[in-house]
């Protein structure tokens, strides 16, 4: 705050500012005040200053956006811990584990393997050493698709390809797009990969088709003397690779819809599809959006007529024959990215006991939540808000189910108001009758977090009531209360997993097989979670196994991310993206406005948004992927994910005691971040993928139904 102390310090020769939040502050809003003070103290003594700062609450993001100089094209970023922790927590409900995986990928370590540890240790420890990198594509990738090009990557170039920098034909600012269906790759485009180190990924610009093809060794693609690196691109390079395209795609079969076609120059195509009106839109993960329009007809060229009449101002009508309710009913948020419903208050989503018991929930999520009236706003939209993403068809939503004292509720529920397929149940998440009313052993995830502050009198206090509540939940157990749970197909609201898991399961009999995730403030009761666990209290939090296993979550691991960020800004981009559900810079200022999301009319433009991949975890033990759980490799399963379903395969989730088949055998899974390429598959595996957006919802398949 004192000019000279930024002199002394230089502040204005650094090359970035890093300012750090104290997690542990009686007071959240309080400490946000003081760091944004502290940015606008350093921007007006250096306005060029890079600055990083560590926010605790979402909603004060938005006073960053009034400092003048606070510019993010500049490297100026914000990592809000409420923001991504719950993104984080969010994902894990979709896909259990997620969570662990995306904190190890930016978090830099190195992932060694060890001869005294479990066979389980080692492969969860050698997922731990991949990281997020950022390299330009060479130019033998120019012309293929985003999914020939990333299964050269894995098979060639040993190498994970997620997302490219995509530019809008507009000239606008660059896009992240992951795992993006159906545009060609642009020439010097920058891919985001997934590795153990910055000099594996060079191959990916060091990949010649005309010195490499037959390399078999990936480690001796080096840089070949044919290319030419400072005039850009060659053109008998491309037209190779469109032939290299043509050869993964097809391996002589008939080029599909989206396969590579060759163009007469070869020289760079559009890196989106445009679509013409009144066609499905394909886009990138996201883009800008203006204000919400009027009713806007999907079809331009239908006949309207002008009413001259309405408050003096000429209104546009569509006839009455063409107006279709489904296309104009507000459905999602402006800017297309999430579901959106109109206001409802809090008395009309407030479940009592025996309501919640008589509402056949299956398949939901439930959130225990301990908080005093008075306690902090943790901020629950950035819990819900991934949930509700518009790249989820409305009956794929997981129905919210809140625990916990409604004062607190109440102080939230603004921010909540607007978002789909939410109760809430006034009472205590360590009330066994409250747990069994919402049928706490048939949801896919409980989720376990608190608002209240953590005293400082003793560390190992702060998480009593989150250690508590989960090992009352383990320490349940169900009977049959549900009979029939096939009769839940009949309902409108039947809560679907991914792909084809559409028949619901038996809930577990034990508490143990409850899927649940934990957030902890201390770092160090992570011990405390798992009863069976032999780790070290010493023990870091990312080796024990309650993180391993995707069912413990502390705000420390969020740390790292300021010096990947500092490093790579775009990798903050794409976990944002990832994690948020599609959060984008106009919705922030939109929400900054305090009003809340704001609803939308489906336009071909907003619902062009929908068209982005999510998270998904598919099991190997039934439908499409079973043959590959028989023994087979897992470069064959991702191979074959990427040909067949457009889906991209990111890692493991791993029974523990695989060799355990009996029903009583743990349930405890671990985590598997990009496994080898040779590495073995078993039937009990479930698979981490990015899911393309299916226009039609098919329930045996992960394919798209053309419309």
């Amino acid at each position: 705050m004192n000019a000279m102390d930024l002199e002394r310090a230089k502040v204005h020769e650094a090359d970035a500012c890093l300012v750090l939040a104290n997690k542990y502050c009686p007071d959240p809003d309080a400490e946000d005040a003081a760091n944004i003070m502290r940015v606008i103290s350093m921007k007006n003594y250096c306005e060029e200053s890079r600055i990083i700062i560590q926010l605790m609450q979402y909603h004060n993001k938005a006073y960053l956006l009034n400092i003048p100089s606070w510019d993010w094209k500049q490297g100026d970023d914000v990592i809000c811990l409420a923001e991504l922790k719950l993104g984080f927590i969010a994902q894990s409900c979709l896909a259990p584990g997620f969570s662990t995986m995306m904190a190890n990928l930016f978090a830099m370590r190195s992932g060694e393997p060890s001869d005294d540890m479990q066979a389980w240790q080692n492969d969860y420890i050698q997922g731990t050493g991949c990281e997020m990198y950022t390299e330009t594509l060479s130019p033998t990738f120019t012309g293929m698709t985003f999914s020939q090009a990333s299964e050269l990557c894995f098979v060639k170039l040993k190498l994970l390809l997620l997302a490219v920098e995509v530019r809008p034909d507009d000239g606008g600012d660059t896009k992240i797009s992951i795992n993006p269906r159906g545009s060609k790759i642009p020439a010097n485009t920058v891919g985001f990969f997934i590795a153990q180190s910055a000099e594996e990924v060079k191959r990916a610009w060091y990949y010649c088709k005309a010195c490499h093809e037959d390399v078999k060794n990936e480690n001796q693609i080096k840089k070949c003397k044919c290319k030419n690196f400072i005039g850009g691109m060659m053109v008998h390079s491309v037209l190779k690779s469109q032939q290299i395209g043509q050869h993964i795609t097809t391996d002589g079969k008939p080029v599909q819809p989206n396969g590579v076609a060759a163009t007469k120059s070869g020289l760079q195509p559009p890196p989106t599809a445009v679509a013409k009106t009144g066609s499905p839109v394909k886009k990138s993960v996201s883009m800008k959006e203006e204000s919400a329009p009027e009713i806007v007809p999907e079809n331009p060229r239908a006949p309207i007529r002008q009413d001259p009449m309405r408050n003096g101002h000429p209104v546009i009508v569509q006839p009455a024959s063409d107006f279709d309710f489904e296309k104009t009913e507000m459905k999602y948020d402006s800017t297309g990215m999430f579901h959106w419903t109109p206001a409802r208050s809090i008395d009309d989503c407030i479940l009592d006991r025996n309501q919640a018991a008589m509402t056949v929930l299956n398949g939901h999520v439930v959130v225990c939540l301990f908080a005093h009236s008075d306690s902090p706003l943790i901020g629950l939209r950035n819990l819900v808000m991934p949930l509700r993403a518009s790249n989820f068809h409305f009956h794929e939503l997981k129905h919210v189910v809140i625990v916990g004292a409604v004062d607190y509720i109440k102080r939230e529920w603004k921010t909540l108001q607007n978002l789909p397929k939410i109760s809430v149940l006034n009472g205590s998440p360590l009330s066994r009758a409250d747990l069994r009313a919402v049928n706490v052993n048939l949801c896919d995830m409980c989720v376990i977090l608190s608002a209240k502050v953590p005293s400082n009198d003793d560390p190992t206090l702060a998480d009593k009531e989150a250690i508590l509540a989960s090992l009352n939940i383990k320490a349940m157990t169900f009977g049959d209360i549900i009979t029939n749970i096939e009769s839940m197909g009949d309902s409108k609201d039947a809560l679907n997993n991914m792909g084809d898991t559409t028949v619901k399961r038996p809930g577990p009999i034990y508490g143990t097989n409850v899927p649940m995730i934990t957030e902890l403030v201390n770092d160090s009761n992570v011990q405390f979670l798992d009863q069976d666990d032999d780790d070290d209290p010493d023990t870091e939090l990312y080796l024990t196994q309650p993180f391993a296993c995707g069912t413990a979550f502390a705000v420390s691991v969020l740390d790292s991310l300021m010096s990947t960020t500092y490093f790579n800004q775009n990798a903050l981009t794409l976990i944002r993206s990832l994690i948020t559900g599609g959060a984008t810079p106009e919705l922030e200022i939109i929400l900054a406005e305090g009003a809340g999301l704001r609803g939308g009319y489906s336009t071909p433009d907003t619902l062009s948004h929908r068209d982005r991949c999510r998270v998904g975890q598919i099991s190997l033990s039934d439908g499409p992927l079973a043959t590959f759980g028989e023994g087979r490799k897992y470069q064959d399963l991702f191979v074959a994910s990427l040909r067949n379903y457009g889906m991209l395969c990111i890692g493991l989730y791993r029974l523990r005691d695989a060799a355990l088949t009996t029903v009583d055998a743990t349930s405890k899974r671990y985590v598997i971040t990009n496994p080898p390429f040779d590495f073995g598959l078993l039937p009990t595996d479930q698979v981490y993928v990015l899911l393309p957006f299916e226009r039609k919802q098919s329930r045996f398949s992960f394919s798209e139904t053309e419309v």
